[in-house]
């Protein structure tokens, strides 16, 4: 077992699109030698989208949403520690074991990833909450319908606006969340520092690199999201693509 001592302060780097473009292709190659192990990850997500899609249109229980879409933000940063060991291994030229790589995950509970995870729930439940009141803002007069049948009130002015409005607001969350968990997560993974650090850290990488940075956090958005559109099935080659490449733009951008 690696044993990790207190890190000294993290550098920064300065990154351009050559980074970027190295670490997807480093992706790539750790995804291609080892696509099992991506397959393995990446099911939990795609059951999931499956889960709450059935929740919403064959049951009509829209309330289940909340709980299971909660649990990938506790998830989530777990599941990435998979693919980060991965091509960690790769990149060192160690042995992929089932047995360690798991192990690795499961000892992160004792390490600083349950702290960060913490904070990513508090923040979509933050969130979450924020998404009603929007909701109540621009439709709490209006006549409810059910969504699952019915579009139609999102097509009404104030539903359109609405969408714009939250839209905009989601997108100001979600970039803050990258700009603090883009490369903190590998991060913790690697190294002894406390996830303050590691938070802190991702957040002046952006700020140095913004035009870079931002680019990689829409490119991510947008690969995301194409990858929902075949029944979640396009995510069991996004999700570990964009792990693995979030290691090697880790690699490359903190010293």
């Amino acid at each position: 077992m690696t044993v990790l001592h207190p890190s000294a302060t993290p550098e920064i780097n300065e990154v351009d699109l050559s980074d970027l473009r190295a670490s997807l292709a480093a992706g790539w190659q750790d995804l291609r030698r080892a696509p099992l192990y991506g397959l393995a990850f990446s099911i939990v997500y795609v059951l999931g989208g499956w889960l709450v899609v059935w929740a919403m249109t064959t049951k009509g229980q829209i309330w289940w949403t909340v709980p299971a879409s909660a649990g990938f933000p506790l998830l989530g940063p777990f599941i990435a520690c998979g693919f980060y060991e991965i091509s960690r291994r790769l990149e060192a030229g160690e042995q992929l074991r089932a047995a360690e790589i798991f192990g690795v995950i499961l000892r992160q509970k004792d390490r600083q990833i349950p702290a960060i995870a913490a904070v990513i729930v508090v923040y979509f439940l933050f969130w979450n909450f924020l998404s009603h009141m929007i909701f109540a803002l621009f439709l709490g007069n209006a006549v409810m319908t059910n969504v699952s049948s019915s579009i139609a009130v999102f097509l009404t002015p104030e539903g359109l606006a609405m969408l714009a409005f939250g839209t905009a607001v989601g997108a100001a969350f979600a970039t803050l969340l990258f700009c603090l968990t883009v490369v903190s997560l590998p991060m913790l993974l690697d190294r002894e520092v406390d996830f303050v650090t590691a938070m802190l850290t991702s957040f002046a990488l952006v700020r140095a690199n913004p035009a870079v940075m931002l680019g990689w956090g829409a490119l991510i958005a947008v690969c995301l999201f194409l990858g929902m559109l075949p029944g979640f099935l396009g995510l069991l080659v996004v999700l570990p693509l964009f792990g693995h490449a979030s290691w090697h733009l880790y690699r490359r951008a903190i010293t």
